[in-house]
């Protein structure tokens, strides 16, 4: 493990309601070995050299401790925006359950993304942080076909698998469901894999299906991934920039007829996929603690 140095790990987040409710960024590591062409985290924006190679950042869960114990507000957590925290050095260096343990001691909740099934290794510790506050998993999924799948993120786990962990979380009653984004178009915004993404998602028993029907392309990241999709789909890339140009935000050409469908069929199978309705439906069952009587 290579580390770098930082002062802090934990930020406070200013878009909270925006994004399920978080109250907290966390990164703990820096850059990621899953290889996924569209990865927004390859920005410039982000200044992350290399991202294809992890680090973690020195002394993280000492600083993360610290931070915890000087918060008031026991807020939501999140881990894994820019980079997943369960990657592959994970598994040997345990950053992310070390990090889980700590949230579960000083009884601040949880928001996750990941596309790995070793966050099945930690249910008993998002259970016991259930107990006392918030827990939202969100399980990354961009198309139901492992083949597609695995030429788009190739060091990622089948797309059935992700349903499976899914499903493990959820028969452990942990409030879990699929994260559908990016939605890339001329490739995975066919009504076929809408329609079939949204029926597996409920087959598996997921709380809900997110996804903002789009992706975004910033400054290196859309050479990186137009290098890539040429492999498998020649001349698309003139395709992308004969529609979007230079667009940062890519949406489906039939964006506001697919947004509808989508909506028509969470409704139909009784799925959550606004937003707001996510954030009041797993943040209503927090446990209030009484207060001692001194009378």
């Amino acid at each position: 493990m290579e580390y770098v140095k930082t002062r802090t790990i934990m930020t406070k987040s200013n878009q909270g309601n925006l994004w399920f409710g978080i109250d907290y960024h966390m990164n703990l590591y820096r850059g990621c070995s899953f290889g996924c062409i569209f990865c927004d985290s390859r920005s410039d924006s982000y200044h992350i050299k290399n991202f294809d190679k992890i680090k973690s950042k020195e002394n993280a869960l000492q600083i993360l401790e610290e931070e915890l114990a000087s918060k008031n507000y026991k807020g939501v957590v999140s881990f894994g925006t820019l980079s997943d925290p369960y990657n592959e050095l994970e598994k040997e260096y345990e950053i992310t359950r070390g990090a889980l343990e700590l949230i579960k001691k000083y009884g601040f909740g949880v928001s996750i993304d990941t596309k790995s099934d070793l966050i099945l290794r930690d249910i008993d510790l998002l259970k016991e942080i259930k107990k006392n506050n918030n827990v939202i998993i969100k399980i990354s999924i961009v198309t139901y076909e492992d083949e597609l799948a695995n030429f788009l993120e190739p060091n990622v786990i089948s797309s059935t698998k992700r349903f499976e962990v899914l499903k493990k979380l959820r028969e452990n009653d942990i409030y879990a469901g699929v994260l559908m984004t990016p939605v890339l178009p001329f490739i995975t915004d066919s009504l076929d894999n809408i329609k079939r993404m949204i029926f597996l998602s409920k087959e598996n028993d997921a709380k809900f299906i997110y996804t903002k029907m789009g992706m975004t392309l910033r400054s290196n990241v859309h050479d990186y991934y137009f290098e890539r999709i040429e492999k498998k789909y020649k001349g698309l890339s003139d395709d992308y920039k004969c529609v979007y140009g230079n667009n940062v935000v890519c949406n489906p050409l039939r964006y506001p007829d697919l947004l509808e469908i989508f909506v028509k069929e969470c409704n139909r199978y009784n799925l959550l996929c606004d937003m707001s309705e996510i954030i009041k439906d797993y943040k209503k069952d927090i446990p209030v603690k009484k207060q001692i009587s001194l009378f």
